[in-house]
């Protein structure tokens, strides 16, 4: 009786180590539950500007992510908003560089390809070498942050001139009072950098080299963006909602293809 309840006990612990070992193994071969990739609008915009950032080779030319998404997203938005002609002309100029930096780029976004790289100057009250301070004041000496619109072409002091519309209320809507333009300047050159160790600065104008202020011009006349970068987090702009532009980039793309 003794070595049958061993013997039963025995065959008891074996089966149930089978059964134990059986159920583990099934539970294992169960397939796994796959977790589903959600596609948003954002993360496909996201991609769209990573792609186009890539393809026009900006971080080779020393513009960052960060600065050049900002300044797409705005260009969207204010196409969406009917401000703009139908050239596909941005231009950033990023104050994150130094002013001894080549941080004016104007892009052909069909194209795909940077236009210009140039120096560009900051106002004299902005800073020295690095633009730190911005406002929007009048006689103010200083530079502005934000979006503008190019406006009309004129001849002023500085020869051939380009008027801008400030499009950030409170950043630089108040450009046409302050007679902000993007002109010519002497002190924007090599020479200025090697004499003082950075660039000339300006009244609060985007100012460019005289000798090549009527290209600039030319080329981002007729209500096209101009978006001035500063890495802060006092500026704030309706045009910068992802998800407006997300959209309308997606309805012109469908459009092309």
């Amino acid at each position: 009786m003794k070595n049958y309840i061993l013997g039963l006990s025995g065959l008891t612990a074996i089966a149930l180590f089978f059964i134990t070992t059986s159920w583990t193994t099934k539970k294992l071969e169960q397939p796994k539950m796959k977790t589903p990739v959600v596609v948003t609008v954002d993360s496909v915009y996201d991609q769209h500007v990573t792609t186009l950032y890539n393809e026009v080779h900006l971080k080779e030319a020393g513009l960052s992510k960060s600065a050049f998404e900002k300044a797409l997203t705005g260009f969207y938005n204010l196409k969406k908003a009917g401000q703009l002609s139908q050239k596909s002309i941005l231009t950033i100029a990023d104050f994150d560089q130094l002013s001894t930096q080549k941080r004016l780029y104007i892009i052909d976004l069909d194209k795909k390809e940077i236009l210009l790289n140039t120096w560009v100057a900051h106002g004299q009250r902005s800073g020295k070498d690095e633009a730190v301070n911005f406002s929007n004041k009048n006689e103010s000496y200083t530079s502005s942050l934000g979006f503008y619109v190019t406006g009309e072409v004129y001849k002023g002091i500085h020869g051939k001139s380009l008027k801008l519309d400030g499009m950030d209320n409170g950043f630089n809507n108040n450009a046409r009072s302050r007679a902000i333009v993007v002109h010519g300047a002497p002190y924007v050159s090599k020479g200025t950098i090697k004499a003082l160790g950075r660039l000339g600065r300006s009244q609060g104008c985007p100012a460019v080299a005289p000798e090549i202020a009527d290209k600039v011009i030319n080329t981002i006349g007729d209500k096209t963006v101009l978006f001035i970068n500063k890495s802060e987090e006092r500026y704030s702009s309706k045009y910068l909602d992802h998800t407006l532009a997300a959209n309308f980039a997606l309805e012109q793309q469908s459009t092309i293809d």
